[in-house]
């Protein structure tokens, strides 16, 4: 097997949660004064932490978000997840045929520990991601691009880089994972091949993924 890792992103590789919190977010900051799209807010935002949304709006407009915001955001985000998320199509067969091969495997997201474990129990799939294999932006303080979140995955799991691959969604977690210096497979299902074209491989299709790992 070529890897001895495999570091997952979590929203929009194992849970199907972008369409969802893209929708809230481009309306939340459209409701504070800043109007916002859903195709802004993808474009902008998707596979960002929180505070990179503080920033690029300030930047923008010289106003900061008020102090509430993240929580609010958060509150609408887990309530919408109830009613609506689902894991992304294919993945627990991924996850199945990893746990059979015992290969190594672990999530990294730019999202909170809570929204993480929230989306796993929503989805069910908690049961595959113990507490030792789920890494956050949290964890490190700075969020993709910045290759220290994978860098810590990989320290924690005890996988030099080199042995890593990454799946991945988002421009962001794509640049993260090159400069981590790991492989790094672009999921196009809701990014256009164009947006990941840093990354190793691209695949449409989650059904692909276990050919590509073994």
């Amino acid at each position: 097997m070529p890897y001895d890792l495999v570091i997952f992103d979590n929203d929009g590789v194992l849970v199907d949660s972008e369409p969802i919190s893209n929708r809230l977010l481009a309306a939340y900051l459209t409701e504070l004064g800043h109007p916002t799209s859903y195709e802004d807010s993808i474009r902008d935002y998707m596979g960002s932490a929180m505070h990179r949304i503080h920033d690029l709006v300030l930047e923008r407009t010289g106003e900061r978000l008020p102090a509430e915001f993240d929580d609010v955001f958060h509150q609408r985000v887990f309530e919408a997840f109830a009613r609506e998320l689902r894991p992304v199509e294919g993945v627990v067969d991924v996850l199945e045929k990893l746990t059979a091969g015992e290969v190594p495997y672990c999530v990294a997201s730019s999202g909170s520990h809570e929204r993480i474990r929230v989306g796993h129990r929503t989805t069910g799939l908690d049961r595959w991601f113990e507490e030792s294999r789920i890494f956050s932006s949290q964890d490190v303080g700075k969020g993709k691009p910045a290759p220290d979140l994978f860098l810590h995955a990989a320290e924690r799991m005890g996988v030099a880089p080199a042995r890593c691959v990454v799946v991945e969604d988002s421009p962001l977690g794509v640049r993260a994972a090159v400069a981590a210096g790991m492989d790094v497979y672009g999921f196009t299902r809701m990014t256009p091949a164009a947006n990941l074209a840093g990354a190793t491989r691209l695949f449409s299709h989650m059904s692909e993924l276990t050919a590509l790992v073994y």
